[in-house]
């Protein structure tokens, strides 16, 4: 009797080890899909993530290009003031400002951000010593204004060696693009005393060489924002193409929406740098 037990004892227990296998592969097989779905899903996520920093980059990189392939419709004449090229229009002004940021560049900006109205900073680099300097030129810059080298200590040049005036530029070029991420534009030579040297190697810098039309706010009769504004924009210098020099001034600051309108009453575009021609 005994014997006849058994084999049913075996197959019951043979059914029990089949049944916990098969519960145990089950459980193992739906442990290997939820990881796989999980992997699945990051792998997903980083690809949308790869994906958009790739759009991202391929946006910026066409920008860029975009705005290297902008055709320049002014250029600089050889008395520094602003020549159409083709059909552009020849009723326009420069606005330009010289040694900043010293302690009025950013409330020049803010003005002629509020007035839209473009303009070059020429910046000197002893006055880019301090985080303070260095924050004030960064708003500048990020507010969309163009910024222009004026030597670093505001020598003249003509006082100097080649070695000298090569410190002097180059110094400036690599604060400034320190600070905004990019080089300056253009240059002017402290007092205007250019040189063959130091235009040549602006050039090769990458920086359109000038110096200006007309300038009063250095002269003391004009140390006052009335009688600057009314020069600037009422002198017979002002014409087509005028490239105006102003500085970094309290007196300055407190004429520039009166410049700026008095121009544009005259009929005057104040002229966007980004469309000035650069050396190639």
């Amino acid at each position: 009797m005994k014997r006849f037990l058994v084999f049913p004892m075996l197959i019951c227990l043979s059914s029990i080890l089949i049944s916990g296998c098969a519960s145990s592969e089950q459980t193992k097989s739906e442990s290997e899909q939820t990881e796989s779905t999980k992997s699945a899903s990051s792998g997903q996520e980083q690809t949308k993530e790869n994906a958009q920093e790739e759009n991202d980059e391929q946006q910026e990189a066409e920008e860029k290009q975009a705005e290297e392939q902008q055709e320049p419709q002014y250029k600089v004449s050889e008395v520094s003031s602003i020549v159409p090229i083709d059909d552009a229009n020849s009723q326009v002004a420069l606005l330009t400002f010289d040694d900043a940021p010293d302690k009025h560049a950013l409330e020049i900006a803010e003005s002629l951000k509020e007035a839209d109205a473009p303009a070059i900073f020429f910046v000197n680099g002893h006055f880019l010593t301090t985080d303070e300097e260095k924050e004030t030129l960064k708003k500048i810059h990020d507010m969309g204004f163009a910024i222009g080298n004026h030597t670093y200590s505001h020598a003249n040049l003509n006082d100097l060696t080649e070695e000298e005036a090569k410190e002097e530029i180059i110094k400036v070029n690599k604060q400034v693009e320190e600070i905004i991420g990019e080089k300056p534009e253009f240059f002017r030579a402290p007092f205007g005393e250019n040189t063959d040297y130091s235009r040549q190697l602006a050039e090769d810098e990458g920086m359109t060489v000038m110096n200006w039309t007309y300038g009063y706010d250095w002269e003391s009769q004009y140390q006052d924002s009335d009688a600057l504004a009314d020069i600037m924009v009422n002198t017979e210098l002002l014409g087509n193409g005028a490239n105006l020099l102003m500085h970094d001034r309290e007196w300055t600051a407190a004429a520039v929406p009166d410049i700026v309108t008095g121009l544009r009453d005259k009929g005057y575009e104040l002229v966007d740098p980004v469309t000035i021609e650069r050396p190639s």
